[in-house]
């Protein structure tokens, strides 16, 4: 099996997983996240090792579980959560020469990063805008790499990712536009133009989501974050737009259209 096959397949199967996880919902999707952005942790923490950091991986899992409780149940909240793992973390960092102030900052950054900003998407549950989080992101993703490879001339990010283009970076906003005007036409979403909006906003994210990644790779000197996607890499590899579009369309959805 060729690369592109893998990479196709794997593409389809997750796909498919996907559509069946947001069909169902509750705690499905609650749980689903939670593997995800285990996963997707412990990716961010093998990469920052490279540049002589510390995590602490146990924190960072209990961070994680504790995103999750909050769903499941509703008193206990974030606040509670993240002042719990900020008062270990300085706990720890007192009590164990190991850990510095670099490494307890990173092991919160990467709760923040990962589960905190992905579990967003389990606030949309329910909701007709859940759908939107993927299409766009994705959406972005496909139409920049097709648009990018036909016309791309300027580079966006030599430094960072250099095969990205400012063509590209154009054309995967239209290609959400037009994506995200489709699906709002036809479950009658309005107003339009507020629609519109989110799209290329959320498209912009998304792809400073990717960058953002890009950039966390270059420093760390890595290719990828894993390999447990054939052809894809690791979780952080296909969820790094996701990550930045979630929050967006949650909070403009919670402002401007609910």
């Amino acid at each position: 099996m060729n690369d592109l096959t893998k990479r196709l397949s794997s593409a389809v199967i997750g796909l498919l997983l996907l559509i069946f996880i947001i069909a169902k919902g509750g705690y499905l999707l609650y749980f689903s996240l939670y593997i995800v952005s285990i996963i997707g942790l412990r990716e961010f923490y093998k990469a920052i090792e490279n540049v002589k950091a510390t995590p602490c991986y146990l924190v960072g899992y209990l961070g994680t579980t504790g995103i999750l409780l909050s769903f499941i149940f509703p008193n206990i909240n974030l606040d509670l959560i993240f002042t719990i793992i900020i008062l270990i973390l300085l706990i720890i960092m007192v009590v164990h020469k190991g850990y510095s102030l670099k490494d307890i900052s990173l092991t919160l950054f990467g709760i923040i990063y990962i589960p905190f900003l992905l579990f967003h998407i389990g606030y949309l549950d329910n909701t007709i805008f859940l759908y939107l989080i993927f299409i766009i992101a994705f959406g972005t993703d496909t139409f920049a790499y097709i648009i990018g490879n036909l016309f791309g001339k300027n580079k966006l990010s030599p430094t960072i990712s250099p095969n990205k283009t400012i063509e590209g970076f154009i054309g995967g906003i239209l290609g959400s536009v037009v994506l995200v005007v489709l699906y709002s036409v036809y479950f009658k979403i309005t107003p339009l133009w507020s629609m519109i909006l989110l799209s290329i906003l959320t498209s912009i994210l998304s792809q400073l989501g990717d960058l953002a990644a890009s950039k966390i790779k270059r420093i760390t000197k890595i290719k990828d974050f894993g390999n447990i996607m054939p052809g894809h890499g690791g979780v952080l590899d296909r969820f790094d737009s996701i990550i930045f579009a979630a929050p967006i369309i949650y909070y403009y959805t919670k402002l401007f259209l609910i």
